[in-house]
């Protein structure tokens, strides 16, 4: 089964926060559901990640683990934080995995409890273009709410050239 990302872009505390969402459904729901039916305590506390406090340079690069300062390493993203507004505090990150035309999420993990498994959830499998044109259009989003380039950011020369390349800042 192929899965549809959403990315919506909202707004906390006078930040641009990106905020995915698998088959319609709020992934920070998802995980809390996960977590609870789990028995994790806390579970949940998840937020969207805002571009300006995670060094995410590229943003398309970034969603796609291929970012030259791909937070928090290669091949991993933060796909949410904590709900405080502090993406360190509390994030929930995925291993992506780019393999012909898909994109794929697993590998799931919460880093300040890494005794917790999360085998049973995912793995999300995404058209690779489907994708893409997700995160570009939650990018003309960012830019459409007013929310402007930030000058201190490398530019990833491998890019496509449709895709915009900067942080968001007001």
């Amino acid at each position: 089964m192929v899965n549809v990302l959403d990315l919506a872009v909202d707004e906390w505390e006078g930040l641009a926060t990106l905020v995915p969402s698998v088959d319609g459904t709020a992934l920070a729901d998802m995980v809390q559901a996960f977590e609870q039916s789990q028995g994790f305590t806390p579970a949940g506390g998840y937020a969207g990640v805002a571009p300006t406090l995670v060094a995410f340079g590229d943003i398309p690069d970034y969603y796609l683990g291929v970012a030259r300062r791909q937070w928090p390493r290669r091949e991993r993203v933060w796909l949410l934080g904590c709900e405080c507004g502090e993406e360190g505090c509390w994030p929930f990150e995925a291993e992506v995995r780019l393999a012909g035309q898909t994109v794929t999420w697993s590998s799931f993990s919460q880093p300040h409890r890494r005794a917790r498994s999360y085998a049973g959830f995912g793995p999300f499998v995404f058209d690779r273009r489907q994708y893409e044109d997700t995160v570009v259009a939650a990018v003309a989003a960012l830019r459409a709410g007013g929310w402007g380039p930030a000058p201190d950011v490398a530019v990833s020369a491998s890019a496509p050239a449709r895709w915009s390349r900067w942080p968001l800042r007001r």
